[in-house]
């Protein structure tokens, strides 16, 4: 029982990877663009969200709904103005231009948001549920929720409705996708959208745990990228799954082998089984007949 404290810390943390990591994986199954500003452009919307809520005094839900309209935007105008304009440009020309984003918003956030850090509460702010000698809170309880039904909410567009179908597709293969009449472009853009999305909920689930800065989203974008990577890239579950093992990996590490350097150590062995299994978990290797 007395695993079950730092396991159920673990998949309120896994939960806020999760959706960070998805926000990731879309992009890339989409725009075939390595989405390094992931983690900052959740930083921007989380901050708008602060910002309304201490500045006006909303209350949380409308705040929250200001922040998503905002990484809506955010998502559309990177796609809009940046994305389609690499059509040309490598691989690592496009890595590199998001990671210049990063950049980007590091510099608008303290300039349209001012420089001081924010608080941002608990949705709920107090309470707990007891579960034998592990005790967890209500406002933990909703993260674990709201990671794991938008996960699964997300899961189900894809595999049932015709938009998923249209997202799968064009993650497949754009080229064909735009041959069947898929219109790819705006596939593309509401990849972008809802993987802004994603990082705002992410930014929202974390930031009261620390203040609201521009580098607080930093640790969930590091671990993001590698859950994608543990996950492997070709799947939409598979850095799901990484997420979550991150984030249980991690708190056992520092809980029972070195407070210091549990998370230098998980890299390592993320490092090593990568080795070993270099498409991820769940990737799988396309053999093609030349």
């Amino acid at each position: 029982m007395e695993l079950l404290q730092p396991l159920l810390r673990s998949l309120e943390t896994g939960s806020v990877y999760a959706l960070a990591a998805l926000g990731i994986i879309l992009v890339w199954r989409t725009s075939l663009v390595m989405h390094f500003a992931q983690g900052s452009m959740g930083m921007f919307s989380g901050t708008a969200v602060a910002f309304v809520l201490n500045r006006t005094g909303a209350p949380l839900w409308l705040s929250v709904l200001f922040g998503a309209l905002v990484a809506v935007l955010l998502g559309f105008a990177v796609d809009f103005a940046v994305i389609r304009r690499l059509k040309r440009a490598t691989a690592v020309g496009k890595e590199i231009v998001t990671l210049g984003l990063i950049m980007v918003f590091l510099g608008l956030a303290p300039i349209l948001f001012g420089t001081d850090p924010m608080l941002l509460p608990k949705a709920i702010p107090t309470g707990d549920v007891s579960l034998g000698v592990a005790n967890l809170s209500y406002n933990a309880l909703l993260n674990i929720m709201v990671g794991i039904v938008v996960a699964a909410g997300l899961f189900v567009v894809l595999q049932k409705t015709k938009v998923g179908l249209a997202i799968r597709a064009t993650a497949s293969n754009e080229s064909t996708a735009r041959l069947m009449g898929i219109p790819t472009k705006t596939v593309t853009l509401l990849a972008w959208a809802m993987a802004g999305v994603l990082g705002m909920l992410a930014a929202v689930m974390i930031a009261p745990t620390t203040t609201v800065t521009p580098t607080f989203m930093n640790t969930v974008q590091v671990s993001a990228l590698f859950a994608c990577v543990l996950g492997g890239f070709q799947t939409f579950y598979g850095p799901v799954l990484g997420a979550y093992l991150i984030a249980v990996a991690s708190n056992f590490l520092k809980l029972y082998g070195s407070s210091v350097w549990g998370d230098q150590i998980l890299y390592l062995l993320i490092l090593v089984f990568l080795l070993v299994r270099p498409n991820g978990l769940v990737g799988k290797t396309y053999l093609k007949k030349v």
